[in-house]
């Protein structure tokens, strides 16, 4: 969507283009206040047609990223991405909220998340009151705090036992968001169906709630490990009974994409060619390499990994041994299975 000068103010994507465009003109009374301002500044309206809704979705990412539009809030702001950092502070390892990471400030960071910091503050606030570590001291001076009389702070600001038990919690909470140990969330479980057998229901909902939070780090935590791992997927999307699109992807970047017709070919040279395709774009040292996946990466590593779960996705995780061994028995026999599914459907 253009203003009056051209530039662009709005993107979206739509399975149905017409339907998406009439919504934002038709029941105009209905809509927010910002609905109503991007409607009154629209002049032109521009549109893309992809092969598959994958497609839109990734290029809808990379247009707000590199576009900014005023209208789009998501993906576009670095500051809407937040952290959680474990920091020492008065002697006690804290867990805070950053923007982003420093480097090699000793710290331990998780992220970065895409909804909103008050959406991940609460999250942290939850963990911390159920499980009684929430203190609202700032420095400990020997007495305690008001959470502790509520049954929020086990004591860490009297000092003694509840330092080392806190200690633990730090650890498991960390180990919860590694994916190395989940027994702080089966912990927090066990608790919610405890209190809704004794009929402590609003107990209960609080441990849901808080459960809740914790199951939108976790699977954040696994698009960005799944990312980090710099693998090198290859995605099969039916076009029509004539003709499907290959799509090569290492790490969040579409390396190769292209429509190829598979009535009238043979599995042999179809295999030949996507073969030949993956080993001439996967090749070593021209793409992305490993690492913590940054802000600017997570929106398309939340498409790509979304995307994947999805059971009418058809797709290869290539291993590098496939790629570096002489022998290409391991791409051969995926290959023969997942092409053999899609002919079989023509």
């Amino acid at each position: 969507m253009k203003d009056s000068l051209g530039g662009i103010i709005y993107v979206g994507k739509s399975k149905n283009l017409k339907k998406r465009v009439q919504s934002y003109f038709y029941h105009s009374n209905s809509h927010p206040k910002k609905i109503k301002m991007l409607v009154s500044h629209i002049k032109d309206l521009e549109y893309r047609v992809t092969d598959t809704e994958f497609e839109a979705f990734m290029l809808e990412c990379r247009l707000i990223q590199e576009l900014k539009p005023m209208y789009n809030k998501k993906m576009k702001n670095p500051l809407a991405y937040t952290y959680i950092a474990i920091k020492m502070r008065d002697g006690l390892r804290r867990i805070e909220i950053a923007s982003e990471p420093a480097a090699n400030d000793g710290f331990v960071y998780f992220g970065p998340y895409t909804a909103s910091r008050h959406s991940v503050e609460r999250a942290i606030q939850g963990v911390q009151e159920c499980c009684k570590i929430a203190c609202n001291y700032s420095s400990f001076n020997g007495s305690a705090c008001l959470n502790h009389s509520l049954g929020l702070c086990r004591g860490m600001c009297l000092g003694g036992e509840a330092v080392k038990e806190y200690n633990e919690i730090i650890d498991r909470f960390i180990a919860m968001l590694d994916g190395s140990d989940r027994s702080l969330y089966e912990e927090m479980r066990q608790s919610m169906q405890l209190a809704a057998e004794q009929y402590d229901f609003e107990t209960a909902a609080k441990y849901r709630d808080c459960i809740d939070a914790v199951d939108y780090l976790l699977m954040k935590e696994k698009i960005i490990g799944f990312a980090g791992e710099n693998r090198n997927i290859l995605i099969i999307e039916d076009l029509n009974e004539d003709r499907i699109k290959l799509f090569l992807i290492k790490r969040n970047h579409i390396v190769y994409s292209e429509k190829i017709t598979v009535r009238g070919s043979g599995m042999e040279s179809l295999q030949a060619k996507i073969k030949n395709v993956i080993f001439s774009h996967f090749g070593a040292g021209s793409h992305p390499s490993s690492g913590g996946v940054s802000r600017e990466e997570v929106d398309e590593a939340q498409i790509i990994y979304s995307y994947l779960q999805r059971s009418a996705g058809r797709y290869l995780l290539i291993p590098e041994e496939w790629l570096e061994s002489e022998d290409h028995r391991g791409i051969d026999d995926a290959l023969n299975a997942l092409l053999g599914e899609i002919l079989s459907l023509i």
